[in-house]
């Protein structure tokens, strides 16, 4: 059964040691899932009964093209004008409870396991309509126009309707899901769910100029970060710049899984 993990919140025992796995270096960060408490939580403007865990911004010689948060409504919490950036676009993928996404005219109930893509300009609500809160992933990112290309359309969806794409010769124990279709130029971003059977890995450093930001759904990993290996696992979040090795080991008894985003199908600024 998939499980989708999200910042815990609350706080931890008084008496717990300070020392984590909490790092930031020049090439990638980890903010692990104990780190993210009620104490790092922002409120925002145009949205109510809201709180937000904001993992990552663009930062100027780090990663500079996107910002990810996982956002907590309360009950009739929301916003009916929730991006302040008109040139923005916005990945959702619903985490826990359900909420209510309407685009345009046209009402979506997102429940565990949804995926929107709203492009930029479109106007776009999300309420908690439920008496429980909810917890959804956003990625938000300035849309890059390519030369010739119109705007992409909203898209609605659940993974478990995306099938999963084997990587070459990994007998299925590698695989992704891509909720967009990966030779549309007009898409400048992804944002998909990688999913490792336990002891599957990537066999060798990924190094390219996408930057990432991973955030683990479910399962433990080995993970490389540059020249260091970290263990990771529910609720971590790994930010990591362009041109950071990385790699994994898939440990423990079941899959490990992680939400990713990725800048894609644009040249480089010069």
């Amino acid at each position: 059964m998939s499980t989708y993990a999200f910042p815990p919140g609350g706080h931890p025992d008084k008496n717990n040691s300070p020392v984590g796995t909490a790092v930031f270096t020049q090439a990638y960060a980890v903010i692990p899932a104990e780190t993210q408490r009620d104490i790092v939580t922002s409120f925002l403007p145009g949205w109510s009964g809201t709180r937000a865990w904001i993992l990552a911004r663009p930062l100027s010689g780090f990663a500079e093209t996107f910002a990810q948060y996982a956002l907590e409504l309360a009950p009739e919490g929301g916003s009916n004008d929730p991006e302040p950036d008109k040139d923005a676009q916005a990945i959702l993928f619903m985490a826990k409870g359900t909420a209510h996404l309407t685009i345009g005219a046209t009402v979506h109930v997102l429940t565990p396991g949804s995926y929107a893509y709203i492009p930029s300009g479109a106007q776009w609500t999300l309420f908690n309509r439920d008496d429980v809160p909810c917890g959804v992933h956003w990625i938000r990112k300035r849309y890059v126009q390519g030369d010739g290309l119109t705007l992409p359309e909203p898209v609605v969806t659940h993974e478990a309707d995306v099938k999963a794409v084997p990587m070459p010769d990994t007998n299925g124990e590698w695989a992704t899901q891509r909720f967009v279709d990966p030779l549309d130029l007009r898409h400048d971003c992804h944002v998909n769910l990688v999913n490792f059977l336990p002891g599957a890995r990537i066999p060798f450093a990924e190094t390219h100029v996408m930057e990432h930001g991973l955030y683990v759904l479910q399962g433990t990993a080995e993970y490389l970060l540059n020249t260091d290996w970290v263990s990771v696992g529910p609720g971590d979040f790994m930010w990591l710049r362009a041109f950071c090795p990385q790699a994994c080991i898939a440990t423990g008894t079941e899959p490990f899984r992680y939400l990713l985003y990725k800048d894609v199908n644009r040249h480089v600024p010069l």
